[in-house]
């Protein structure tokens, strides 16, 4: 089987080209944020992410033709069961609309795939989107009546990095508990209790660590002066996941750029990085207390561990709360591959799309 694996993210776009489970080709090209910021929604990226997976297809003598199927990272509709699913003209409509409550890059790739898959009359699929939801009731209540927090996190690099530990361990990752970090132009940390995420920052909307192109958490009051101030609305949306973090602080997302700083002793850039990793910390401290210390592993994963000081200073103060782990990189691409070779060789099936959300609110409330 040939299969095209389509994975926007917030700073680039990486295409894999796989025959069954070998990956042959894989390309992971890197959009700097002014690049991005000149389109004024997510899903203005469109013919820009379409043209980058056809540069890839076209260098390597390839077509969407010559796929078997299309597989697209997702996110941004209603919120899924993880796993596999079909997808479908509903769950298209429903991710380019945001009905989940987010705006995320890769909803992109169910998009993509979508576009292409029809064009070519092959079966499309996505594989724990970013928003699949396993939230348990506490971490979904706010201070607000009916305001509810949203389960949006790296579920696809998560739950496949947290198999790949508990199988170095002879375990299952349904006998774990982890605090599972992605660490890249976003930044989520998650509380996985025996196989279910049941809390986690949400790191598209303005929640944990900021990050190279996100503005992480912040206090509704110094929000609501910033926009008395005369900035819109729109400019914070767009801060949620475009242009926050480092894009605010230094006009660029390029973390290569902002460590070679660092490296070379300019103090603004050391004091922003670390910053970075002290409210990456403390957010996992958080997810410690919810898993009542019981912490079987701290599982550091994303492009951004290719740094060895953001690992220092996971230790330095998480240290003692378990045994850290570092997966540099990310396994999206296999993760997705492999999953939906499960699903076409007849060993599972996959969900249909119910245009509905996992949490529909709380019996007190029907």
């Amino acid at each position: 089987m040939k299969l095209l694996i389509i994975n926007p993210g917030s700073t680039s776009t990486k295409v894999s080209y796989f025959e069954d489970e070998r990956n042959i080709y894989t390309e992971s090209i890197f959009h700097d944020a002014p690049e991005l910021l000149k389109y004024p929604t997510t899903n203005d990226q469109m013919p820009m992410r379409k043209q980058v997976i056809l540069d890839f297809l076209s260098s390597h003598g390839l077509t969407p033709g010559d796929m078997d199927v299309f597989v697209g990272r997702g996110g941004c509709a209603y919120s899924q069961a993880s796993g596999v699913m079909t997808i479908d003209r509903q769950l298209v409509l429903d991710t380019a609309a945001d009905k989940g409550g987010s705006d995320h890059p890769a909803k992109l790739g169910v998009m993509l795939a979508y576009e292409l898959g029809t064009a070519c009359g092959k079966p499309m699929y996505t594989v724990n989107p970013t928003n699949v939801d396993e939230l348990c009731d506490y971490a979904r209540l706010t201070g607000i009546a009916g305001l509810y927090r949203r389960a949006q996190t790296h579920v696809l690099n998560q739950k496949g990095i947290a198999a790949i530990h508990a199988k170095s361990l002879g375990k299952r990752y349904e006998e774990l508990n982890l605090i599972v970090c992605h660490v890249d132009g976003g930044i989520t940390v998650t509380a996985h209790q025996k196989g279910r995420m049941i809390d986690s920052t949400e790191g598209a909307g303005g929640d944990g660590p900021f990050t190279p192109t996100r503005l992480g958490s912040i206090p509704i009051m110094e929000v609501l002066q910033y926009l008395d101030e005369g900035h819109t609305t729109e400019q914070m949306r767009a801060m949620l996941s475009r242009s926050g973090g480092f894009v605010s602080h230094f006009g660029t997302s390029d973390a290569s750029k902002i460590h070679a700083l660092v490296e070379a002793g300019d103090k603004k850039a050391q004091t922003i990085w670390n910053a970075m990793i002290y409210q990456l910390c403390k957010s996992i401290g958080a997810m410690a207390a919810v898993l009542e210390g019981r912490v079987d592993g701290i599982l550091l994963t994303g492009g951004l561990m290719r740094y060895g000081d953001i690992l220092e200073g996971v230790r330095q103060r998480c240290g003692w709360i378990a045994p850290i782990a570092v997966y540099p990189g990310e396994c999206e691409q296999e993760a997705m591959a492999n999953a939906v070779l499960e699903v076409l060789r007849g060993e599972k099936a996959p969900h249909t799309y119910t245009g509905k959300p996992v949490f529909q609110g709380f019996d007190w409330e029907t």
